[in-house]
């Protein structure tokens, strides 16, 4: 019986498939992937076929964290992906790997670059200019006022110019304009020298200032805080970046060793009264706040950069006062002339005026009753007040 019942499923199964191949409704839903697929339609796998490899398994093997006979063990590979990645191990070994760059072409990008590097080398910094100047006037400037050196090989042309940077601003949507600036790059050091010799030159209105791209001099030092303070030298000093849970205590060790301070004046919260993220340091001179920005160890608080310069320093601000003035007061001048006091109309004085009776008389009756007598809580108003506390008997005991 169990071969019989054996043999009847699987000529029900050849049938439903003889029925699915046949039904075109059935085969519109296999191909329409949007919709829900029912049981009849269920697409069988076999799960004993081989598996190529992927770039995940090549990427490990490739790292050495698995081996080929694991993989192989586990997914069950097809041979013919490995054999494939065989022959790419092998071939990038050798440099015969596809997409893998020949000596040839190294040496050839090696020298690219070093070329690029010299050509860089051989680089201005021009600034000062115009908004409105382009990249063509500058180099018919240069090419212009290079013409007639006697060196010839300080003469620029138009194949020696490198490189022009000039980078333009966004101005909404405005006509583009420069940024003031721009970078330009020479074949030969000395077309370099020639257009720095040309500094302060006059170009589209402007005196352009021409440097080495490699000469850093008249930039700021970022560790030179003195110089970068705005404020004038004073002995007070201006500490901000400040954790909310610092302290007057903890200033005060952090700057005790730069001088004497005197003070410390830190911005808090009213309601919690936690530091509001900067103070000022009073010290006894300028020393302290000079000694406190040029030391690199007084910049962080609990691992908190800080931002420090002079403070203003209030007991030297002067007052200005206003000069006398030399026109004469209103009091002082001419009276008017005859003519300007004829022109001129009469002044009326005013006079105060009364109240009317209509009024008093509503007041007075708002007062009293129709008895005309004052009201109880009128006349009362104005009565003392008797105390509420208890008060010692002060009148004399009579006895019968």
């Amino acid at each position: 019986m169990t071969s019989e019942s054996a043999v009847k499923e699987v000529v029900n199964v050849v049938e439903k498939n003889d029925i699915v191949s046949k039904d075109p409704k059935i085969e519109n839903a296999l191909q329409d992937l949007t919709k829900k697929r029912k049981a009849e339609d269920e697409i069988e796998i076999d799960l004993n076929q081989t598996v190529p490899l992927s770039k995940k398994q090549k990427r490990l093997l490739r790292r050495g964290k698995v081996t080929l006979e694991e993989l192989n063990e586990k997914f069950n590979l097809d041979p013919s992906s490995v054999n494939e990645y065989k022959k790419e191990a092998a071939g990038g070994s050798t440099g015969d790997k596809e997409g893998s760059e020949t000596p040839d072409n190294k040496e050839e990008e090696v020298e690219q670059g070093s070329k690029a590097a010299k050509d860089k080398k051989f680089g201005v910094w021009i600034g000062n200019l115009s908004f409105d100047t382009s990249k063509e006037d500058l180099s018919r400037f240069f090419i212009a006022k290079t013409r007639e050196l006697e060196d010839e090989e300080a003469r620029i042309q138009e194949k020696d110019i490198v490189r022009i940077n000039l980078p333009l601003a966004q101005n909404d949507g405005k006509q583009i304009k420069n940024k003031g600036f721009a970078h330009m790059n020479f074949k030969t050091e000395q077309q370099m020298q020639a257009v720095i010799s040309l500094s302060e030159s006059h170009l589209n209105g402007r005196n352009m200032l021409i440097k080495s791209s490699q000469s850093f001099e008249g930039r700021p030092d970022k560790d030179d805080l003195i110089s970068r303070s705005k404020n004038p030298p004073s002995r007070v000093l201006f500490v901000g970046n400040l954790s909310f849970d610092t302290t007057d205590e903890l200033l005060k060790k952090h700057f005790q060793h730069c001088g004497e301070i005197v003070k410390v004046r830190m911005a808090t919260f009213q309601d919690t009264g936690k530091c509001k993220g900067f103070a000022f340091l009073d010290f006894k001179n300028e020393e302290g706040p000079t000694a406190a920005l040029k030391d690199k160890s007084c910049r962080k608080i609990a691992g908190r950069p800080l931002r420090m310069e002079f403070g203003e320093d209030r007991s030297k601000r002067q007052v200005k006062r206003r000069e006398p003035s030399t026109e004469p007061s209103l009091r002082e001048k001419t009276p008017p002339t005859s003519s300007m006091a004829a022109a001129a109309p009469p002044i009326r004085e005013r006079k105060p005026v009364k109240p009317a009776k209509s009024t008093q008389r509503t007041k007075d009756s708002y007062q009293k009753d129709k008895n005309n007598r004052t009201k109880s809580s009128i006349a009362l108003a104005g009565a003392q007040r008797a105390s509420a506390a208890i008060v010692p008997s002060r009148g004399k005991k009579i006895t019968f």
